[in-house]
């Protein structure tokens, strides 16, 4: 699996573990984040995730900034982005279960390591529901 990262300057060490975590079992990691901690722009970061799940270059995204939230509205400026905010394993689950999901924000400020890697893996390897979620999902996009 191709996976997608971008992380402003609140996640550079977040990025480090995932990506190891994902590497070492086998996905493609395309990095777009970071590697210092000096101020950057969450935006450039977001957007450039966002463009490789909305173009098919990765299958999912994960993005990581202090709150989570300013590089998950970034991400889901893109049509065919569903970017979701999670903090923890269930919310990760469910964003995946019930919104299929395809790029997970984690908010390097309010969550550890240990629990970003955990919640990656949930994320990547719950499924979709489909069903009544299908029918809601496909009304989230503006066309």
């Amino acid at each position: 699996m191709k996976i997608s990262i971008g992380n402003d300057h609140a996640g550079p060490d977040y990025k480090k573990a995932i990506v190891a975590h994902l590497e070492a079992q086998g996905h493609t990691v395309i990095n777009h984040g970071t590697d210092t901690f000096d101020s950057v722009d969450y935006p450039d970061f977001g957007h450039a995730v966002a463009n490789d799940v909305e173009n098919g270059t990765a299958d999912f995204g994960i993005i990581i900034c202090g709150s989570g939230n300013g590089i998950a509205i970034t991400a889901n400026k893109h049509q065919g982005v569903r970017a979701a905010l999670c903090w923890i394993n269930e919310i990760a689950a469910l964003a995946r279960q019930h919104n299929d999901a395809n790029v997970m924000s984690i908010p390097a400020r309010y969550t550890n390591i240990k629990q970003a890697v955990e919640m990656v893996e949930t994320f990547l390897t719950t499924d979709f529901e489909g069903g009544r979620h299908a029918t809601r999902v496909n009304k989230i996009a503006c066309q």
